[in-house]
């Protein structure tokens, strides 16, 4: 099932402020926080795994945030968040702009001094956390929006914030698989949303769009290296895409869609016989463990790729070294 991960504040009630602090500065970013509601202070995490973005829930009493030039420098995924308010408000100042939000959508960036305000006296969000290399948008044009308050309620922001709210329900009990593919769905989704914002829903440029397919289906690639089924028709149908059009976004990679999934095999199996710990695995069962199904076949392309067979990398590998 999915990787979910939820906590919550427990012990004293001073405890459960210093474990929101704790958990929020190490697992978010770095960031100071303070409230005035320390001796009834109640909060809980969520976070669900979705490979290229994760998404997280959080829900706490009132709450004041600082996010310093210092803190940035101490430490700075390079996210964009994209928040959903659920319940309460958040105020949230950044980059010169300042808005309340509440039951709308928020972006902020890790990578800039920021500060907020839980108000009310519970406040939940969730929260998709979008590296800022895989979003496929001008980043000085996806500045313009943020800590602006964005509509959740009508066109894409609403399908947005819906599909937020059923991928935080029915995600765990989704395969970790799965998870990648919604994972890619709601990064698609809120480029769309954020372009729409920006008032040209076309504002990804074609080739960024391109490059992130690209960076997606590497990831595919490796994610299913084990599977002897993986081949370029196989990875065309699950990125609902034609054959034809796969191949074209690898015309400008140093290697083919087959010869990168050959190498990446090849890449493991080399490592594999070279580590101690798998040599109770027989060359065969590490061939097929990478999707090799012909024991001939997998070494003559390691042969090819290396110079050696694979029982004489293995060998070689496992000579211990001379002590003079």
């Amino acid at each position: 099932m999915g990787s979910l991960v939820a906590s919550e504040a427990v012990g004293t009630r001073e405890d459960r402020f210093a474990w929101f602090c704790q958990t929020v500065s190490t697992e978010v970013m770095p960031v100071m926080l303070s409230t005035r509601h320390a001796a009834d202070f109640r909060a809980s995490v969520t976070d669900l795994d979705l490979g290229v973005v994760r998404l997280s829930a959080l829900a706490c009493s009132p709450v004041v945030s600082r996010r310093t030039p210092t803190h940035v420098r101490r430490g700075d995924p390079e996210h964009l968040q994209l928040a959903f308010v659920t319940q309460g408000a958040v105020r949230i100042s950044q980059r010169g702009n300042d808005s309340v939000v509440a039951g709308g959508l928020v972006l902020t960036d890790t990578s800039r001094p920021s500060e907020g305000a839980c108000l009310g006296e519970q406040v939940e969000s969730v929260v998709l956390q979008i590296p800022r290399e895989a979003l496929a948008l001008r980043a000085d044009r996806v500045d313009r929006l943020l800590a602006r308050d964005l509509a959740a309620d009508v066109g894409s922001g609403a399908i947005f914030a819906d599909f937020l709210r059923t991928l935080l329900r029915r995600g765990p009990l989704c395969s970790p698989e799965e998870l990648r593919g919604m994972g890619a769905v709601a990064l698609d989704l809120a480029v769309v949303l954020l372009a729409q914002q920006l008032g040209d829903p076309r504002e990804a440029p074609a080739e960024a769009r391109a490059r992130e397919t690209v960076r997606r289906i590497h990831r595919f690639i490796e994610n299913n290296l084990g599977d002897p089924d993986l081949t370029p028709r196989t990875i065309a149908e699950r990125h609902n895409m034609s054959l034809r059009r796969l191949y074209t976004l690898f015309d400008d990679q140093s290697l083919t869609v087959s010869a990168r999934i050959r190498q990446s095999r090849l890449e493991r199996a080399h490592a594999d016989l070279a580590c101690a710990s798998m040599r109770g695995q027989s060359v065969q069962a590490i061939a097929a463990r990478w999707g090799f199904s012909s024991a001939t076949g997998f070494s003559r392309a390691f042969r090819e790729a290396y110079g050696i067979t694979p029982t004489e990398h293995r060998a070689s590998s496992q000579v211990a070294p001379r002590h003079g």
